[in-house]
């Protein structure tokens, strides 16, 4: 049995051993490499020394050891569980020290080198990601052991080498002293989860080199030096290029944007290798108290981005993180911040292809020591500095040359200490063309930028306009949100007022939503798992899926919403409309030669005509004023108006031509309100009231049928399956809604006759809606009235007793048959809005079966509204509202949608239940950031409105605008 000392490293706070510096990364040279993914034998210890060393051996027999894929984690191979925790460590807090119980896989791969591999030099075996330590033995030679899980390390192994039968041993520990610094908020997931390959380094290659690749945008030039530990040449035939490594030279170049990423192909020669090189000209500074690249501001339209696959977790392939860059490309997304680590390096390749800002950020956050007021926190120790240099340095290293990276991060919700500092002063050193990030730095002491987390409207307002105090160097900094609108579940609302900020004051540029992906686990009894899902001990539940795409990455109402707010093309009514439409350039770099626009002309939300517009290219942050021709049609007692689409011109790299990257809409002519005459009388006919098409009880005043449409339990509704916003509270506020409205029993509210009161024109049933145990109440009066085709209903609710809190929604419920499967509207759509996510939803006429209605959240709730509905049509019924209403329909009761935990908890009913909403709370982001701002409160006030009801007797065919 192997002795204790013999896994001490585990529990050593240095860095490792034996592994080579760290150095620049590149994708490939022509020098031979050999992938080692694939499958590997497995076998998994309770403890890091239940097993001896004897299987590095040669000739060891893992004939009964389980296969796996690497890359993989184990734990999603059938091998263990997964857990999830947002910052508390799922270990006693007793650094460095870990676990006894430390669950440790053993890897075993057998290679034979391939018969064209060369004889001379030596080689390197590279590992890019091992969660959290590894020893590494090659044919029975202990070669090192390493931390730093999201971190390339590398060996030379050429002396080892034979030419077939290598084994290759590897031994993974889930607890180490490294996973102190490594608390992300997300799974975790021992395992060899990223790329593990041998290269060959003939004699004379290339070790380490920095492409320094400046723009002046003054002159037009570009200045281009290559750095490198061995000396060769740099080639860049499109610039005529051919000069010696470490020599500059300045040319004329197109520069690198994010909106035009430009990149030469260069190729770095050395005595024994030739590398090629993807280079883009840009200059990153702080000038001006602002952040700039090539002159200009730039305003960041970002997202958080761990990296997620909800079968593989943290082993992503190429094509998915294509998609992933595709998606965010397509949704109008300009800048990633690789919370809360350096990606796989391929991504980075893709950003510097297709054209996005990163803040790269290194492998470091200990939030876990929040619960002890950071007491013993590593960064503030500096035992521990080594390990934090090291990391610092194999992120830099690995990625210097990369043109989308503009800006390093330390890390995260580390707290503050000497290590941090140290770590700054070295980036500093080593890469002067970038600034570096830490939002934990409050007063920026040791950093280029004032970073916040989560800072409400107000007060971001406040930092805009230049008020916000602290240390000096703070106020002259720019300002950016590395984490604001937490999009979980339902939401995350409030993006476009932050967005109408970002844009007023110029110190505040931008920010990143929290976060790309719901971090989901596919699984056959949820659809997706989340924490708790596999019985840990301590989980912080759904608060992993938090993301603007689902799971499967299917994007999210959230992400469509974002892509509107953050158009980077306006269409806007000028003020004092005069048939004209305002066109504004809101690209930092780019003019608008590469699009599009046509206008259509919509009457009751169905286009009658549609054609081009012309529009100049005008220069970034430039407007123009576009005159639209005659409305094409007389639009008397319909609503008309103007829909303006701008779009991509011609195929790019991320976007076919025709995708759509900004539109408006302007009324021409208003929606004329319904009107029904009150002609109809009320008829008693023993157990039932008609009135019109209506049908009802007499004695409980209850609607049975509009016509054959039978009509079940309608009545007011205040209650909505609370959302993760609803339910949570961030440091901003403890105030609860969601805890606030269970307490007050607004999921359980009584509904008391008062009255049935038969008029000459009218239909009167009176009641009061109150929960138990509460003197509050809603006093609620349903007056019918009907011209004999029609039947109008206006609610009038007055609210009685002191509400202290909004209410969730206010409108009315009822039932149809199961029958009534699709639905028509013309309002907002295609997808959901709410008070304050409702920038995307666009006017028009739509349609849709009722189970795609439905958001699949993974965790269940409210969702679904479409907004700003004038009619709808369901199961034979036509609804008119006055005024317009929300429109919901689903198969299951809110009640049953707030008790589901998960999707699969569904199951569709008998009844079609729909929610015609005369409002909504707003949804805000409180699952972790502020709430919703007091515009878009439902506050509990004196309110009456309507709905006219009569049979659908033929449905047109909707057209959407």
């Amino acid at each position: 049995m192997t002795s204790s000392t013999a896994v001490d490293y585990i529990e050593d706070v240095s860095p490792g051993s034996g592994a080579l510096p760290p150095r620049a990364r590149y994708a490939s040279s022509d020098a031979k490499s050999l992938s080692l993914n694939g499958s590997w034998r497995l076998r998994v210890s309770a403890t890091a020394d239940a097993e001896d060393d004897s299987f590095a051996e040669e000739g060891y027999d893992a004939g009964d050891w389980a296969e796996v894929t690497v890359p993989g984690h184990w734990v999603l191979q059938g091998h263990g569980s997964p857990i999830y925790t947002n910052h508390l460590y799922p270990f006693p807090v007793d650094p460095p020290r870990v676990p006894t119980e430390n669950p440790t896989g053993d890897h075993l791969r057998v290679f034979d080198l391939p018969s064209e591999w060369p004889s001379d030099g030596g080689a390197v075996l590279r590992f890019d990601g091992v969660e959290s330590c590894a020893r590494v033995w090659l044919n029975g030679a202990d070669i090192g052991e390493f931390k730093g899980s999201r971190l390339p390390h590398e060996f030379a192994v050429g002396h080892l080498l034979k030419p077939s039968g290598n084994v290759l041993a590897v031994r993974v520990h889930q607890w180490s002293a490294g996973s102190y610094l490594e608390d992300q908020d997300q799974w975790w997931l021992p395992g060899i989860f990223r790329d593990v390959t041998l290269l060959h380094r003939p004699p004379g290659s290339a070790l380490d080199f920095f492409v320094h690749a400046s723009y002046d945008h003054h002159g037009g030039t570009g200045t281009l030096r290559v750095d490198s530990d061995v000396d060769g040449r740099i080639t860049v035939p499109a610039l005529d290029i051919d000069v010696a490594t470490g020599d500059s030279v300045t040319v004329a170049v197109r520069p690198w944007t994010a909106e035009t990423p430009y990149l030469y192909d260069g190729l770095l020669t050395t005595e024994g290798e030739r590398v090629p090189l993807r280079i883009g000209f840009r200059t990153v500074e702080l000038s001006d108290g602002l952040i700039k690249v090539n002159g200009r501001p730039i305003l960041f339209k970002g997202v958080n981005r761990h990296e997620w696959h909800p079968e593989k977790g943290r082993a992503l392939d190429l094509e998915t993180m294509r998609e992933d860059v595709l998606l965010m490309k397509r949704h109008n997304i300009n800048a990633v911040r690789t919370s809360h680590y350096p990606p796989h390096p391929a991504f980075l390749d893709l950003c510097d292809e297709y054209g996005l800002w990163v803040i790269d950020e290194c492998d470091l956050e200990t939030h876990g020591f929040t619960e002890q007021a950071w007491r013993d926190n590593p960064v503030d120790d500096d035992r521990w500095t080594p390990a934090l240099l090291d990391r610092a340095a194999r992120m830099v290293e690995r990625d210097k040359n990369h043109p989308s990276i503009v800006i390093w991060s330390l890390g995260n919700e580390a707290g503050t200490g000497r290590g941090l500092t140290a770590m700054a002063e070295w980036i500093h050193g080593r890469d002067r063309s970038r600034l570096v990030h830490y939002e934990g730095d409050i007063n920026c002491r040791d950093t280029d930028v004032y970073s916040r987390m989560y800072a409400g409207h107000a007060e971001v307002e406040h930092i805009g306009r230049d008020l916000d105090g602290g240390a000096l160097k703070r106020r002259r900094l720019p300002f950016i949100l590395c984490e604001y609108a937490h999009a979980m579940g339902n939401g995350p609302g409030g993006l476009a007022d932050y967005q109408r900020l970002f844009e007023s004051y110029e110190r505040l540029q931008g920010g990143f939503v929290w976060e790309w992906i719901d971090h989901g686990i596919k699984d056959e009894r949820h659809g997706f798992a989340y924490g708790g899902d596999f019985g840990e001990e301590l989980h912080d539940g759904n608060f992993v899926c938090d993301g603007l795409v689902f799971p499967d990455r299917t994007p999210s109402p959230g992400l469509i919403e974002y892509k509107k707010v953050i158009e980077p093309v306006s269409v806007d009514s000028p003020e004092g409309y005069d048939g004209s439409v305002r066109i504004t350039n809101k690209h930092d770099f780019a003019d608008l030669s590469a699009f599009t626009f046509q206008w259509s002309y919509q009457v009751d939300g169905e286009t009658v005509e549609s054609g081009p517009l012309t529009v100049p290219p005008l220069a970034p942050g430039e407007s123009a004023d576009v005159k639209l021709p005659a409305p094409p049609v007389e639009s008397d007692g319909a609503e008309s108006r103007w829909t303006v689409r701008a779009s991509l011109a011609a195929d790019t790299a991320w976007g076919p031509a025709g995708h759509v990257v900004g539109w408006g809409q302007f009324p021409v002519t208003a929606r004329p309100l319904p009107s029904v005459s009150a002609t109809a009388r009320p008829v008693l006919d023993g157990r039932r009231i008609t009135l019109g098409p209506g049908s009802f009880d007499a004695r409980t005043g209850e609607l049975k049928a509009i016509g054959a449409v039978e009509v079940t339990g309608l009545r007011l509704d205040v209650w909505r399956a609370t959302t993760d916003n609803d339910d949570g509270a961030s440091w901003q506020t403890d105030v609860r809604f969601g805890l606030l409205w269970r307490k007050l029993g607004l999921h359980r509210m009584r509904h008391r006759l008062d009255g049935v009161e038969l008029g000459e024109d009218a239909l009167t049933v009176r009641t009061r809606v109150a929960p138990a145990a509460w003197e509050i109440g809603l006093a609620t009066v349903y007056r019918w009235t009907s011209d004999g085709e029609r039947l109008r209903l206006t609610v009038s609710v007055g609210p009685e007793g002191d509400w202290t809190v909004p209410l969730p929604r206010l409108g009315v419920r009822f039932g149809l048959d199961a029958s009534a499967s699709r639905a028509t509207w013309f309002g907002g759509g295609p997808g959901e809005g709410y008070p304050d996510t409702k920038s995307a939803s666009q006017l028009g006429r739509w349609e849709s079966s009722v189970d795609d209605l439905q958001t699949p959240y993974v965790r269940p709730q409210e969702n679904g509204a479409r907004a700003d509905v004038r009619w709808a049509e369901l199961g034979g019924l036509r609804i008119d509202g006055d005024p317009e209403f929300w429109f919901t329909a689903r198969r299951w009761t809110t009640e049953q949608l707030d008790a589901a935990g998960h999707r699969t908890d569904l199951t569709p009913g008998d009844t079609v239940w729909v929610n015609l909403d005369h409002g909504q709370h707003g949804i805000g982001s409180q699952s972790c950031g502020p709430g919703p701002l007091p515009q878009y409160f439902l506050n509990a006030r004196p309110t009456e409105f309507s709905f006219v009801f009569s049979e659908n007797v033929h449905s047109e065919a909707p057209v959407t605008s």
